[in-house]
C-alpha cells in the first residue's frame, strides 16, 4: 500500500532547488544588521513579550491572597467561574474588534502607525487595570489592552518579516513568537516577588509593569525602518532600495543580494498589482492555492490554542488544585520552572527551523502533545480512582511540562512565522488578521467552556480525554495539510501554492554579473 506523500512535496522541492544561494553574512560582524536587529528586538519583538505577560498575568494574580480578597466575586469555584471567564475574555473581545482595522491601516499607511497606536492603547489599558477600583473597571482596562494589543501584535511580525535579511528570516521570525514565553517568565518571577507585599500592591504593581514593553516600543519604533515591500507597493522604490542597502549591505546599493531582493520584490509586486488593488477577503476562496493557505492559517491558529495549552496557560490554578497542590509558593515555583523550560525549548526550536524544516517540527510537536495528553489523562484518572494519591497528582504536573516541551517545538515559534511565510504580500495583512481572529475566537471559546467542563464533567480526567482525542485529529490534519516552506525566499514560497508563474523569475548569477557593470543604479527607476 502506497504511503500518502507530504502535501506540496514536489512543488516545495522545486522551489527549494531554485532558491537563490545568497552570500553568507554574520549579523554579529555586520554593522548594518547589528543596528537593524537591535532596534527590531526592542522596537518590534517586545510586542510578543507584551502578549505573553498579559496572557499569564491573570493566571498569576489569581494565586495572590490580596487579589482574591479584593475581587472576592471572581474565583475558580463553579459559582464564580463565569465571571472569571468574562474577565479573561475582555482582552480577547478587544483584540478581535481591533483586528478588523489593522489590514486597512497597515496597507494604506504602513506597518509602523498601527504599532504606535497599539502601544498608546496598551498604556491606557495598563493604567486602568493597575488602578482599578472594582470588577467593571478591571474588565474595561483589559478590553482596552486587548484592543491595543492587536494593533501592535499584528503589525509587528509583518514588519519584522519584511525587513529581516533573507538568510535570517526564518529563525528571527520564529524567535519573535517565542518571546511570548519571555513575557510569561517575567510575570511569573515578578509575581513571585510581589506576592510577599502585604497589601493590594502585591497585584497592582505586577499589573502596572505590563506597560513597560509598550513604553519600549514607543521609544524605539522610530529607529525601525518601514517595510521595503510596503514602500515598493506605494511606488516609493528609491526609499525601499536605500533601506535594503543600508541594513543588508551597509549602504551598498549595488550589492548582489540587495539588488536581487529589490528586483524580486518589485517584479513580484508588479505581478500582484491587479490582485492587490482589488484585494478582498473573498480572494482566499478564489483559487486552489489561496484555499490551501486559508486552511493552513485557520488551522494553525486553532491548533495553537485549542490543544489543551489554553487550559495550562489560563487555568493552571484549577489544575494545581485538582492535582492536590494548594500552597501559593509551591504553585508559583512550579509555574516559574515551567516557563523557563518553555522559553529555552522554544528558542532552541526556533534556531532549528531551517535545519529541520517546518513540517518536521510541526509533526513532532503535535504527535508529542497527543502522547503527553494521553498519559496525563491516565494519571488524572488514577488520581481520582485512588482518592487523590499525591504521586499521581505529581505525575500530572510532570506530563504538563512534557506537553509544554512538545508544544514549544512547533507552535511557540512557528505560529506567526509560518503564517507570514505562506501568505503573498497582497494577502499578508488580511491573512495574519484571520489567523489572529482564529486564535482570539478560540481563546474566547476555551475561556468559557474549559472551566464549565472542568466543574461539570463527572471526573477531571474526562476533560483531559476530550483533548487527547482532539489532539489526535489535529495530528492527522497537520500531516495531510501543512507544507514545507524551508529554502525559498518570501516571494518564492508562492510557487508552492500557485505555480511557477506566480513569482518573478530573477536569476541571482545574472544579477551578480549586472551589478559589476557601471550605472547599475539606474535600476532604481
Amino acid at each position: 500500500m502506497k504511503t500518502p506523500s507530504a502535501p506540496g512535496k514536489e512543488q516545495s522541492a522545486l522551489a527549494t532547488e531554485e532558491a537563490p544561494r545568497f552570500e553568507k553574512v554574520s549579523w554579529t560582524k555586520d554593522p548594518g544588521l547589528r543596528q537593524l536587529y537591535f532596534f527590531s528586538a526592542v522596537g518590534l519583538m517586545v510586542a510578543s513579550a507584551t502578549t505573553g505577560y498579559d496572557g499569564s498575568l491573570l493566571n498569576t494574580v489569581q494565586q495572590f491572597e490580596y487579589w482574591e480578597s479584593y475581587f472576592d466575586n471572581v474565583g475558580t469555584d463553579a459559582s464564580q467561574s463565569s465571571r472569571l471567564g468574562l474577565l479573561t475574555n475582555m482582552f480577547t473581545i478587544g483584540s478581535i474588534i481591533s483586528m478588523f482595522i489593522v489590514p486597512p491601516i497597515t496597507d494604506r499607511w504602513g506597518r509602523k502607525p498601527s504599532i504606535i497606536a497599539g502601544c498608546v492603547f496598551m498604556l491606557v489599558g495598563g493604567f486602568l487595570t493597575a488602578f482599578s477600583n472594582g470588577y467593571g473597571m478591571l474588565c474595561g482596562g483589559r478590553f482596552i489592552l486587548g484592543f491595543g494589543n492587536s494593533l501592535s501584535q499584528l503589525a509587528s511580525p509583518m514588519l519584522l518579516t519584511e525587513i529581516i535579511h533573507p538568510q535570517h528570516r526564518a529563525p528571527v521570525t520564529a524567535v519573535y513568537n517565542c518571546l511570548w514565553n519571555l513575557g510569561s517568565l517575567l510575570v511569573t518571577f515578578i509575581g513571585w516577588g510581589t506576592s510577599y507585599v502585604g497589601n493590594d500592591w502585591s497585584w497592582r504593581s505586577i499589573t502596572l509593569i505590563q506597560i513597560v514593553p509598550s513604553v519600549m516600543q514607543l521609544i524605539f519604533i522610530w529607529w525601525v525602518p518601514e517595510s521595503p515591500r510596503w514602500l515598493i507597493s506605494k511606488d516609493r522604490n528609491e526609499e525601499a532600495l536605500k533601506i535594503l542597502a543600508k541594513y543588508h549591505a551597509n549602504g551598498n546599493e549595488t550589492n548582489a543580494t540587495v539588488q536581487f531582493e529589490y528586483r524580486e520584490i518589485r517584479e513580484t509586486l508588479t505581478l500582484e498589482k491587479e490582485a492587490r488593488e482589488k484585494s478582498n477577503y473573498l480572494d482566499f476562496m478564489k483559487t486552489k492555492g489561496n484555499r490551501w493557505r486559508l486552511a493552513i492559517i485557520v488551522s494553525v491558529g486553532l491548533i495553537s490554542q485549542y490543544s489543551g495549552n489554553a487550559v495550562i496557560s489560563n487555568y493552571m490554578n484549577l489544575i494545581y488544585e485538582g492535582a492536590g497542590i494548594t500552597d501559593q509558593n509551591q504553585k508559583l515555583g512550579i509555574s516559574a520552572g515551567k516557563t523557563v523550560l518553555d522559553l529555552s525549548c522554544s528558542i532552541f526550536a526556533a534556531f532549528m527551523v531551517d535545519r529541520l524544516g517546518r513540517r518536521k517540527l510541526f509533526l513532532t510537536a503535535i504527535c508529542g502533545m497527543t502522547l503527553s495528553f494521553t498519559i496525563w489523562t491516565v494519571m488524572a484518572a488514577q488520581y481520582d480512582n485512588t482518592g487523590g494519591k499525591q504521586s499521581f497528582g505529581d505525575a500530572q504536573i510532570v506530563f504538563i511540562w512534557i506537553f509544554g516541551i512538545f508544544y514549544d517545538i512547533g507552535f511557540s515559534g512557528l505560529l506567526v512565522a509560518y503564517t507570514l511565510e505562506v501568505l503573498p504580500f497582497h494577502l499578508r495583512a488580511k491573512g495574519i488578521m484571520i489567523m489572529n481572529i482564529t486564535v482570539q475566537a478560540t481563546l474566547a471559546l476555551s475561556a468559557q467552556t474549559n472551566p464549565l467542563a472542568w466543574d461539570n464533567l463527572p471526573h477531571h480526567w474526562n476533560f483531559c480525554l476530550l483533548y487527547t482525542l482532539w489532539d489526535f485529529v489535529e495530528a492527522v490534519w497537520v500531516y495531510f495539510v501543512f507544507v514545507e516552506t524551508r529554502g525559498p525566499t518570501l516571494e518564492e514560497i508562492a510557487k508552492i501554492f500557485d505555480g511557477e508563474d506566480a513569482v518573478a523569475h530573477i536569476d541571482l548569477d545574472q544579477v551578480k554579473e549586472e551589478v559589476k557593470l557601471p550605472h547599475v543604479h539606474e535600476e532604481k527607476a
